[in-house]
Parts: structure tokens; sequence; C-alpha cells
């Protein structure tokens, strides 16, 4: 197959290409500094500079291409309002780009890889992909609005009949993992978390390869217009902490941040600007972390698209301990 790829050179977009290759079929990765791409040069990816701000330029990049999945985004929790722009067009402008660029390119198969979040805060249940959130409790941070307003895009294009399917991937973590949580996980394993806070957030932790195959199968056999959750163990993030410190033989720390303290500093993080390894927008990653829950059922997709997740102590030793 020809399938062209966006995000190709991101954490979630290189584990679909490097599963794609592996089966032999033939990628065009859209990168915006192919320079800083030499991985997928090495995988046999042909890259396509682009910076996805042309639905006319992508069309005819896309043109003959099997299948397109969009994979492209930005996730960041706590960024300055200064931002906020940049993050409003990765999530929403270019995914209405490239979605409209697949469709004018008569792509038969469209995958646009969405997030758990769009779901909100499910305030302790586990949901499937018929939950729909309620919009009147507001939006936990500046990702979660615009990946839910992406979201809509793709859901307004597929009511108009275009063949699409929603991938739904729940916390990634694995080899590479450079987020906020991944980075407290490999804190966890190696000893160096300084403190804990915030560890009661629920996530649904899927790992990076696992998701890369569920992404592929949906690719093959998800059904036009049907999304598919795609996360893994539904638990708290302080259960997570605690297998990676026993896996690297390791205690947590005793240490815990109060949330009120927390709440207390919020204020003064917009005036340090991200520095200290403080936020530059606190009060969003309490927001969007305190107690929330964003977990979601893979019953779906394990039924029709085969989607195995492994249990997260496997995942988690799969990260950390080379084999």
């Amino acid at each position: 197959m020809q399938i062209f790829v966006t995000g190709g050179a991101g954490f979630v977009g290189s584990a679909v290409v490097r599963r794609l290759r592996s089966r032999g079929d033939a990628v065009g990765a859209a990168v915006r500094d192919p320079d800083r791409a030499r991985a997928l040069t090495d995988l046999g990816c042909r890259l396509i500079r682009s910076d996805l701000s042309s639905s006319v330029e992508l069309t005819g990049l896309m043109a003959g291409s099997d299948a397109v999945i969009h994979a492209a985004g930005s996730y960041r929790i706590g960024i300055a309002k200064s931002e906020r722009p940049a993050m409003e067009l990765a999530n929403i402008g270019a995914t209405a780009r490239v979605l409209d660029a697949a469709i004018a390119a008569g792509a038969p198969r469209i995958v646009y890889v969405s997030t758990l979040n769009v779901f909100g805060d499910t305030h302790g249940q586990i949901v499937d992909e018929t939950y729909r959130r309620d919009t009147r409790e507001g939006f936990l941070s500046w990702y979660d609005d615009t990946k839910y307003r992406g979201h809509l895009v793709a859901e307004a294009r597929i009511e108009a009949g275009a063949p699409i399917v929603i991938a739904m991937p729940g916390q990634v973590y694995g080899p590479g993992d450079h987020s906020a949580v991944g980075a407290q996980l490999e804190g966890a394993f190696h000893g160096r978390l300084p403190y804990l806070a915030l560890t009661n957030v629920g996530l649904s932790f899927v790992h990076v390869e696992d998701l890369a195959s569920g992404i592929v199968a949906a690719c093959d056999q998800g059904r036009p217009g049907e999304s598919y959750g795609l996360g893994g163990p539904s638990v708290r993030l302080i259960e997570a902490l605690t297998i990676a410190a026993r896996l690297g033989g390791r205690r947590l720390p005793r240490l815990a941040m109060p949330t009120g303290l927390l709440r207390i500093m919020a204020p003064l993080s917009g005036l340090l600007g991200g520095r200290l390894g403080i936020p530059a927008n606190l009060g969003e990653v309490i927001s969007g972390g305190d107690g929330v829950t964003y977990w979601a059922s893979h019953v779906k997709a394990s039924h029709e698209l085969g989607f195995t997740p492994r249990d997260l102590e496997a995942g988690l030793r799969a990260t950390f301990i080379a084999t």
C-alpha cells in the first residue's frame, strides 16, 4: 500500500511508520524539516517537506495514496496563553486541511488520530465510544479544548460522507516518551522523582507500539465513520508510578505536594514563565489533573480490530528494562 502519514517524526507517528514499513508498505511522511527526520529515511520512507498549511499542496502530495493517516498534532498541558494560537492551528486548522486534502485526493481510507481526552472528565467511569461529555462543564486545558474541536472537524466530514476512521489513543507511554507523565514514570523507575503531585489523575495507559498496531488496524479494518478507543488499563497515576518504581528497585518519594499548595502557587506560574520546572500555566495543569479521569474502554477496538494492549507492568518493563 501507498500510505501518506503526517506527524511521522513524532512519538506516536514514528511508531506507526515503523509498523507500516515492517510489513512492506510504501510510506510518504510529511515533515516540517526533513533534515531532522533522518530516522524515517533510514526506515525507507519518502520524506515530504510540508508544514500542512496548504490543502491544495497537500492534495497533490497525497495523489495516488491508498490511505492517509493524520497523526500530527500538539500535546502539551499548562502552556502560556501566548502559545495557544499555535496549538489551535496544529490541532484544528491542520486537521481540517489534511482531511480536506485527503478527501479531495480521493484517498479511500483516512485515519484521524484523536484522543480519549475528547470525552473530558469521565468522573470515575470507564466509558465507551457512545459517551458524550457535557460541554457546559467547560474544558480542562487548551489541549482538551483544541482536540475536542479537531474531533468535531473530523465528525463533520464523516457526516458529509468522507471515509474517515477515528482512532482515539489513551495516555501513550514507551521508549522515547517526552511527555510530563513519561518523565514521572522514568523518574519513578530511576529513583529520581523528587515528590508526588496530582497522582490521583486517572489515565488509560497504552504502550506506543500497541497503539501503533491499533492505528494501523484501524486503517486496514476500521469501519468508515466509526471511532475506536485505543487505551489500555484504566488506573490512577499513582498506581503506574508504584509499578515503575518497583520495577526499578526503587521506592516512591515520601514527599507529596498538596494540591492546595499548588493552587496557591498557580498565580505565580505566569510570572515565572515556565522557569524552575514550573509550567507556565500551573492552574491548567491542576484543573486537568486533580482527580480527573480520562478513562475509556477498548472493547470495541479489541472486537473489531484485534487490538490487544499489554498490561501496565509488561508495558513499563518493555519501556525501561532492556530485553
